[in-house]
């Protein structure tokens, strides 16, 4: 299969010097090349550092979503690979001061050990570093085991609401009370309609039959659910709607955010059709829809497929997420007063 890279060994260096020569106001290259951080850090004066380590091949998450208001630094791991715990806290402690450091970490098995493993030695080494497992994946675990399911599109309202809180100057404890509320209250499902290739390997990730709908496919390629037949949208995300109201109820009148992602390989048009049809089963039964996501954002190389997500904000969330940001790939988000 065909992919635009120089080669397998460089493929994720000139990715990120790509992206630092792009956006050299905003961003550089950290004492290891594989961390990208923020060009005017504010965490050596007395603001909480957001972090992630995380493996690239998703991109624009999280490489793309470091800037004012939103993450100080992100540590690139290979392809679908977590960066080794030394290489996190490098990243850590680049960015990291007195007022201590939030690591994000989507919740996939070597995330998982490579971030806590990292937390660990810069507390050995006197930084006041809290790990924040983040996960909103329906299909990866049953209700009532939400602990055990696999972080996915989800995870960007504990980026953008962290992110702005702590540019704000909001304390670390609060931050983590405040990323545990976040991620209780989203929950995601996704569908792919066909695979993405693996730079990897140069195969595809997964099969599927012609006629088919993949459900709960997770990012890496991981195997979904369930299968169904192609048919038209609006009922392929009346069934996905219903499943997240049927694992998270949400009432009549409760303003709702809706978080339309993109694997990579599927179109706006398709998108905002998606959306169109979200919005209209929402309102459908009262649900107010604010200040939406739409567009590739956690992508799987080139899957076509998208996920859906609902998320409750209380006011102060809304107001975090509505925050003016300066990080080159997360979206503006419009609030109801935007023209």
């Amino acid at each position: 299969m065909k992919k635009l890279f120089n080669s397998q060994q460089r493929m994720v260096d000139d990715m990120i010097s790509g992206f630092v020569a792009a956006y050299p106001d905003q961003i550089v290259k950290g004492s290891n090349s594989r961390v990208v951080r923020r060009k005017t850090l504010r965490t050596k004066d007395n603001k909480v550092a957001v972090l992630i380590g995380n493996g690239s091949g998703h991109e624009p998450i999280a490489m793309g979503f470091v800037g004012h208001g939103l993450l100080d630094a992100n540590v690139v791991g290979d392809v679908f690979t977590a960066p080794s715990p030394d290489l996190i806290l490098e990243g850590i402690e680049e960015v990291t001061g007195s007022a201590g450091a939030v690591l994000l970490i989507s919740r996939h098995e070597g995330d998982v050990i490579n971030g806590n493993a990292a937390a660990m030695m810069a507390q050995d080494d006197d930084l006041d570093v809290r790990p924040l497992l983040m996960y909103d994946d329906i299909s990866s675990a049953p209700r009532g085991q939400e602990h055990e399911r696999r972080g996915a599109a989800g995870t960007l309202f504990i980026y953008k609401i962290l992110g702005a809180a702590a540019e704000a100057g909001v304390a670390l404890d609060d931050l983590i009370v405040l990323g545990e509320a976040v991620r209780a209250r989203t929950r995601t499902l996704g569908a792919a309609v066909s695979p993405g290739v693996s730079p990897i390997n140069g195969e595809l990730m997964f099969s599927l039959a012609d006629d088919e709908i993949y459900i709960g496919m997770g990012v890496h390629g991981e195997p979904g659910v369930s299968r169904r037949t192609v048919g038209p949208v609006n009922e392929l995300v009346a069934f996905m709607v219903d499943e997240l109201l049927a694992d998270r109820p949400i009432e009549s009148g409760t303003p709702t955010l809706v978080l339309v992602n993109g694997s990579g390989g599927t179109t706006m048009m398709e998108l905002l059709t998606i959306y169109g049809e979200v919005q209209s089963l929402l309102d459908g039964q009262g649900i107010p829809c604010l200040s939406p996501m739409i567009g590739p954002f956690s992508t799987t190389q080139e899957t076509a497929g998208f996920s859906i997500s609902l998320f409750t904000p209380t006011e102060p969330m809304l107001t975090w997420w509505q925050a003016p940001h300066a990080a080159p790939l997360f979206p503006t988000i419009f609030g109801e007063a935007a023209v």
